[in-house]
């Protein structure tokens, strides 16, 4: 039997391949739209930094606006989702870089911020893929045009060579000063991580950057008390620096001791203790010690370096390590490991080595403190604490005090 014709119904199954095309379209389309799952404003007096965090990697444009000062990006294939509409509350009045933050959508695959400047700003802008528990990140430094650079605090000009890419040029022309027998010694400490790098988070979400940050700050005043003695610090503030950056900070101020400050993490809750490291070039003392090194090594990529940046494991005045100064270090880190027992239970009852990344000054005895496990409830609670961490700071100190007598020229 034949069918008959039906324009209606044509119409009809039109009308319902139509809607399902359509809806399809629309889910497919929303699917491969970037989704913005985080957005963080780190302020500081050297830098400041923006990041946006999103599900895959985000595709821009920037460029440099004048009167006002202002920077434009456009983020394609983009919407503007409740994250990032919070954009602009992240700015803090104190920020010596940004004056606002919008963030508006251009048209329907492109959203446009707009960062209003308080000075003149030399912008670095790049992406980053996943690691630890970052996703993708598209990361806006700022940097004034005009830094000011004083001889006590070289931290902008070696970020800007660092930038540029001339940062190991430089530091292969620093000639290792001979110093008059009476001579400010000059300490260096590194409080680890900080801005965008946490590095080990405890059980109540204490943060590394914070507890060493602190002690280093304890350490500082304690030493500028000590006669004879000029004491720096690779960061005063929660910024973020490279490790590279930190090594060249010291060597330019004509170090003479590089204290680099922690506070170890563990997947095992239930270890604790403290623990001193000196630089190995020939291999790790133990497989945790190697694994600890590989952990701080890679703070570059989770605090967040620009490709074009030079990167610490090019850096050939790093692989220059003097024979005086590998012993030095170890005499100076098992001073501090004997005044540290009187502090802490020690993790291990000897000095560690391992091949970290930011101890490797050829000219600076260096060493790296691990303070106490944060991973360890109980020590998390003693890192927090004003008593504990000026009980730190002065076996620090008194270790310092101790190589002093016993160093070799």
């Amino acid at each position: 039997m034949s069918k008959t014709f039906s324009p209606t119904k044509r119409f009809l199954i039109k009308g319902i391949m139509a809607t399902c095309l359509l809806s399809v379209t629309r889910v497919g389309f929303a699917a491969s739209m970037a989704q913005i799952i985080a957005v963080r404003v780190w302020p500081s007096s050297t830098y400041t930094r923006i990041t946006l965090e999103s599900n895959a990697k985000l595709n821009y444009k920037h460029a440099k606006l004048h009167n006002p000062d202002r920077i434009v990006i456009d983020i394609d294939n983009l919407n503007l989702n409740p994250t990032l509409k919070t954009i602009s509350t992240k700015v803090l009045s104190r920020d010596p870089f940004i004056k606002s933050i919008r963030a508006l959508q251009l048209d329907p695959k492109t959203v446009r911020l707009m960062i209003e400047l308080k000075q003149g700003i030399d912008p670095n802008t790049f992406t980053l893929p996943p690691i630890a528990e970052f996703k993708h990140r598209l990361v806006v430094d700022l940097y004034p045009s005009k830094p000011t650079v004083t001889d006590d605090d070289p931290l902008l000009a070696l970020l800007e060579e660092y930038q540029k890419g001339e940062l190991n040029k430089k530091q292969s022309q620093i000639k290792s000063s001979n110093k008059k027998k009476n001579s400010p010694i000059i300490v260096m400490l590194d409080p680890g991580h900080g801005g965008e790098d946490p590095g080990a988070i405890g059980y109540k979400k204490t943060r590394e950057k914070d507890i060493v940050l602190q002690i280093a700050r304890r350490t500082y005043n304690l030493l500028k008390k000590e006669p004879n003695v000029k004491v720096y610090m690779t960061r005063k503030e929660d910024v973020f620096i490279p490790l590279n950056v930190r090594v060249a900070k010291a060597r330019s101020l004509h170090a003479d001791l590089f204290i680099s400050i922690h506070a170890d993490a563990f997947a095992n809750r239930s270890v604790k203790g403290s623990s001193v490291f000196a630089l190995s070039t020939r291999g790790a003392s133990s497989s945790a010690a190697s694994y600890l090194a590989q952990t701080q090594n890679n703070a570059d990529q989770i605090g967040g370096v620009s490709r074009s940046g030079d990167k610490y494991l090019d850096n050939t005045i790093l692989d220059l390590v003097q024979k005086t100064t590998l012993s030095n270090g170890v005499l100076l880190g098992t001073a501090i490991l004997n005044r540290m027992k009187k502090v802490n239970k020690l993790h291990r009852p000897s000095i560690e080595k391992a091949g970290f990344a930011v101890l490797k000054a050829p000219d600076i005895p260096s060493v790296l403190v691990e303070t106490a496990f944060i991973s360890n409830i109980n020590e998390e609670q003693k890192l927090k604490t004003a008593s504990f961490q000026n009980q730190v700071s002065k076996a620090i100190v008194d270790g310092i005090k101790d190589y002093l007598k016993r160093r070799k020229n």
